[in-house]
């Protein structure tokens, strides 16, 4: 959070920063992954922001793996975190996003 607001950010830019506080009707689904082990943004923001879809009746789905830095990317050298694209393309494919 300082990273991306400062020492002392105005709550106003605090809310308006928070996914969570941004999700309204139009708002697309999402598929989403963590690590717990995240130094630079904390799981609970993405628990926050699924959440916060799930109330509004979006479809979202979360994954958070416990290892793993921040912007890993497709994390070839982790046998586990690099299984993450096959949980979003079975996503897009169940969603009918993309061909089986």
């Amino acid at each position: 959070r300082r990273n991306l607001l400062g020492a002392t950010p105005r709550t106003e830019d605090v809310d308006f920063l928070s996914n969570e506080t941004q999700v309204k009707p139009l708002t697309p689904p999402a598929f989403l992954f963590h690590t717990d082990a995240d130094t630079a943004v904390p799981a609970e923001n993405s628990v926050r922001f699924y959440l916060a879809l799930r109330e509004a009746g979006i479809p979202a789905e979360l994954h958070i793996y416990e290892k793993g830095r921040h912007g890993v990317g497709f994390a070839p050298d982790d046998p586990v975190l690099s299984t993450w694209k096959d949980r979003l393309a079975d996503w897009l494919k169940n969603r009918g996003v993309v061909a089986p």
